[in-house]
C-alpha cells in the first residue's frame, strides 16, 4: 500500500500537507487510502499516484499521452485485444514487447498478452485513462467504428434485400456487457452506444427525421452530429433500444421511460432511455451515467479558493439548508454528490430522496420519488425524518410542501441539501416566496445558496494565447474596471484552443464549474423578511464579498481555463 511517506520523499508534497491529509483520513474513518486523500485534495493528481506505485513496485512508469509506440509494436496485438486488455505495445525488441499498462503485476493478463502476441511481455505503468485514449488515438479506433458502423448497415440491407426477418436480439443480456452480437441491427445499436461511451458523451440522442435518422452525442454540454441513417434502420433500431430497456416495443404512441445497466470496457454504466413519439417515429435519448465518475471530490469542481472554503464550512454544519441552483444540466447533482461524499464518515445517517436515484453512493441510505405509490417528495421527506437523519438530500424543491418540511427539518437540527431553478443565488429567495413559503422560515433556515454553470474548458494539448483588448469584456457585461491593464495599453492576454486531435476539433476538452456562492447574513436575513427584491439582496450579498457568476466567469477566462466565447454561451446567452 501506498505510504504519504513515499509522496514526500518524490517531493510531491510537503510534511505539513501529508498531516493534514492523515486528519482528514481520520475524520473519514481512516478507511480511505492516503493517496487518495491526497487527490481529493488537490495535492497530487493521478499520474503522480500512478509514478509512485511503480516506483514502490519496481515497474518504470510511462505518459501513454505523450508515447509514440513503434508501428511494429502496434501490429503485433489486434486493436480489439489492445482495448480490451487495457495495454498500449510501445516497442519490439529482441522477441519482448514493452507495454504499457496500469496493472503491472497482473499476470494472467500478461500471460493473455503473450499468447496474443507470442512474444515475451515487459510491463510498464501508466495511468488507465491516458492508455485508453492512446489506444483509440494510435489505432485510430474511430476509423475501426466507421468500418464496423458501414458493416453493419450493409449486411443489414442485405438481410432486407434477401427478404429475412429483422433480428434485434435477445430481450436479455445474461452477463450485462453491451457487446457485438450476430444481427446487423443489434451490432449497431451497440456501436452506437460504446461509441458515445469512448467520446464521453452525457447524452445519445436518436432522431427520426423524414429521410432516415440522426444521431448526436452531448459532448461537454453541447450536441454534435455523429451519424446519419436511412430510413428502413429506424424502426428496428429503435426496437432494438427499447427491448435493451425492457420496454413495450408494441407502445409507439406513447412516451416511455427506463434504464439499462451495462458494463463497458471493465467499468459500470447506466444508461436512462427515454422514448417520445413524435412525426416521423419514436425519438429516444439515453442519459449516460458513469457510476464510476460521480466520486469527485469538492476540490475538482473547479471552485476559485475562497468559495472552496466557505464551500467546506458550510457542509461542516449541523443543521441548515444548502442549496444548490441553476438550470438543467449545470452539475447541481455532481455538487450535491461530492459534498455528501465529503461528508459521510461512517458515524452519521445520510438518507437522500431523488427523482431518480441517478447514481449509487457508498454508506449513503438513497430513495427514489414513486408518485403512483405515494412516494413524492413531501412524503419521502416525512418518512425520513422518522429514521433518525443526521444530514438530508431532497433531490429539488418543487413545491409549498416539500420546501415547507425540508425548512422545519432544518430547524430542527439537521443539514439539509437541496437544488432549486433560479438563474443566480439571491433569486433563490424570491422563488421560494413566490412558492408561498414563509419568509421567516426561508431567512432562519437557510444558510447558504450555490448558484453554478458548466463551461467547457481548453483543451490543453492545443491551448494557445491570443490577445485581446479590455473594451471587448467590459461591452459583453463583464464586470471589469476601465483602467485594468493600463500599463499594457488595454490589451490582455487569454487562451483559446486552436482544434487538434484529442480535442476533435472544437478546441475545448472537458467541463468546470463556475459558482457564485451566498452566504446568508444578517443583513440578507432581514431583507428576506421584508420580501425584498432579488437585485437588492444581490448588491447586499456582493458588498459581504460574494463574487458574481460573471466575476468568477471573468476570473477562470483571465487565468487560461476557459474563454470569452464559452462563457457568453453560458452565462449570457
Amino acid at each position: 500500500m501506498l505510504t504519504g511517506e513515499l509522496f514526500v520523499e518524490e517531493g510531491l508534497i510537503t510534511e505539513e500537507q501529508l498531516e493534514q491529509a492523515r486528519a482528514k483520513q481520520q475524520e473519514s474513518g481512516g478507511n480511505e487510502a492516503i493517496s487518495s486523500i491526497l487527490i481529493q485534495l488537490g495535492m497530487i493528481d493521478e499520474r503522480d499516484k500512478v509514478r509512485a506505485t511503480g516506483k514502490m513496485w519496481g515497474v518504470p512508469f510511462v505518459d501513454a499521452s505523450l508515447s509514440e509506440p513503434q508501428q511494429e509494436a502496434l501490429d503485433s496485438l489486434q486493436p480489439q485485444l489492445a482495448k480490451r486488455f487495457g495495454v498500449l505495445p510501445l516497442e519490439v525488441a529482441d522477441d519482448k514487447l514493452t507495454v504499457a499498462m496500469s496493472k503491472p503485476l497482473d499476470i494472467f493478463l500478461i500471460d493473455e498478452i503473450r499468447l496474443a502476441t507470442g512474444l515475451e511481455i515487459e510491463p510498464m505503468i501508466g495511468v488507465e485513462k491516458d492508455i485508453l485514449e492512446a489506444i483509440v488515438k494510435h489505432y485510430n479506433l474511430e476509423s475501426h467504428v466507421v468500418e464496423a458502423l458501414s458493416g453493419a448497415l450493409r449486411d443489414f440491407q442485405l438481410d432486407q434485400e434477401s427478404g429475412g426477418a429483422v433480428d434485434i436480439g435477445d430481450e436479455d443480456d445474461e452477463d450485462g456487457e453491451i457487446g457485438d452480437d450476430d444481427a446487423p441491427i443489434v451490432r449497431l445499436a451497440s456501436l452506437i452506444i460504446n461509441q458515445a461511451v469512448t467520446d464521453r458523451a452525457s447524452d445519445i440522442h436518436c432522431e427520426p427525421r423524414k429521410d432516415g435518422m440522426v444521431v448526436r452525442y452531448r459532448i461537454d454540454g453541447v450536441l454534435m452530429e455523429t451519424m446519419r441513417l436511412p430510413r428502413k434502420v429506424v424502426a428496428p433500431l429503435t426496437n432494438r433500444m427499447k427491448i435493451m430497456s425492457n420496454m413495450d416495443i408494441a407502445e409507439k404512441r406513447a412516451p416511455q421511460d427506463n434504464r439499462i445497466s451495462a458494463v463497458i470496457g471493465g467499468k459500470p454504466y447506466d444508461f436512462r432511455v427515454s422514448t417520445l413519439p413524435t412525426v416521423f417515429g419514436e425519438k429516444v435519448v439515453m442519459r449516460v451515467l458513469d457510476k464510476s465518475g460521480i466520486n469527485v471530490g469538492l476540490e475538482r469542481l473547479g471552485f476559485l479558493p475562497e468559495n472552496l472554503a466557505k464551500v467546506e464550512d458550510l457542509a461542516a454544519r449541523s443543521y441548515g439548508i444548502i442549496l444548490v441552483t441553476g438550470p438543467t444540466g449545470s452539475g447541481k447533482s455532481t455538487t450535491l454528490y461530492s459534498i455528501l461524499n465529503q461528508i459521510s464518515n461512517g458515524q452519521n445517517n445520510i438518507i437522500t430522496i431523488e427523482d431518480p436515484v441517478e447514481y449509487e453512493l457508498e454508506g449513503i441510505n438513497q430513495c427514489g420519488v414513486n408518485v403512483r405509490a405515494g412516494m413524492t417528495f413531501a412524503a419521502g421527506l416525512r418518512a425520513m425524518l422518522r429514521q433518525d437523519p443526521d444530514v438530508i438530500m431532497v433531490g429539488e424543491m418543487r413545491d409549498n410542501e416539500t420546501a415547507t418540511i425540508a425548512m422545519e427539518a432544518a430547524l430542527t437540527g439537521h443539514l439539509v441539501l437541496s437544488t432549486l431553478h433560479t438563474n443566480d443565488a439571491p433569486s433563490a429567495a424570491t422563488r421560494l416566496i413566490d412558492m408561498e413559503v414563509e419568509p421567516f422560515l426561508i431567512s432562519s433556515s437557510i444558510i447558504g445558496v450555490l448558484a453554478q454553470r458548466l463551461v467547457r474548458q481548453i483543451c490543453p494539448h492545443c491551448k494557445e494565447p491570443e490577445t485581446i483588448h479590455r473594451d471587448q469584456l467590459i461591452r459583453y457585461g463583464f464586470p471589469i474596471n476601465p483602467n485594468f491593464a493600463e500599463e499594457t495599453g488595454g490589451t490582455i492576454t487569454v487562451f483559446k484552443g486552436s482544434g487538434c486531435e484529442k480535442c476533435k476539433q472544437t478546441g475545448y476538452k472537458g467541463r468546470t464549474g463556475i459558482h457564485e456562492l451566498m452566504t446568508m447574513t444578517d443583513a440578507i436575513r432581514d431583507e428576506v423578511l421584508k420580501k425584498s427584491a432579488s437585485h437588492q439582496i444581490r448588491q447586499l450579498a456582493v458588498d459581504a464579498g460574494m463574487k458574481t457568476l460573471q466575476m468568477d466567469a471573468l476570473m477562470k477566462i483571465l487565468m487560461g481555463v476557459t474563454t470569452v466565447d464559452e462563457v457568453l454561451r453560458v452565462v449570457y446567452a
